[in-house]
């Protein structure tokens, strides 16, 4: 995980930068094509920053309290309401991670009108459509899981449910918007 937090989540912050400042400059110019232009650079490599965010705070030791369920008593609780238990919820969300196609992302959301939890995908680095909370984001790009598990997706997203912050996923599911997106305030800065 090294190396994907210190190069890859560090060239979309990096790219972002740089986008964002011919943005600023295209701005300045009243330039609004080439901004127009520049749209498609912003939702991949900001994206891609927000996703890594999310993703790495969803992240614990496996020797960490926090990696066990039951840090998580009520989201386990609202977990196993929708799917029938935790372990059927994971087989579910392992399902739909082994369905997507190409790079992705796999989301446990919480949608914002009904409150009910869902797994939805995004391609790419899109983040997790309007209306949805993230909860929970497992990476599906290949260099979350190449160095060590190669091109064995089924034994990376049964093994990464050995190191997820249950405890942090819990506070997103009882939190307001802050409880998700505070982490994200000085978007602009390195890792």
């Amino acid at each position: 995980m090294t190396l994907h937090h210190a190069k890859h989540h560090q060239a979309y912050i990096t790219n972002l930068n740089a986008v964002l400042q011919s943005q600023a400059t295209a701005s300045i110019k009243n330039d609004i094509v080439a901004q127009l232009h520049l749209q498609s650079a912003i939702n991949f490599h900001a994206g891609g920053h927000i996703n890594h965010t999310l993703f790495w705070e969803n992240l614990s030791p496996i020797s960490s309290p926090s990696s066990q369920p039951t840090s998580a008593p009520k989201l386990i609780s609202a977990i196993s309401s929708r799917w029938g238990s935790l372990q059927q919820f994971q087989e579910k969300f392992n399902a739909v991670l082994l369905g997507l196609k190409g790079s992705g992302w796999g989301w446990l959301v919480r949608d914002l009108e009904s409150g009910g939890l869902e797994i939805v995908t995004s391609k790419d680095q899109d983040v997790v459509p309007a209306g949805k909370k993230p909860l929970l984001g497992i990476d599906m790009w290949e260099h979350a899981y190449y160095l060590q598990y190669l091109n064995d997706k089924g034994a990376y997203t049964r093994g990464i449910w050995e190191v997820i912050n249950w405890k942090k996923v819990e506070e997103r599911f009882e939190g307001g918007a802050e409880a998700v997106w505070g982490s994200l305030v000085g978007l602009k800065s390195g890792l």
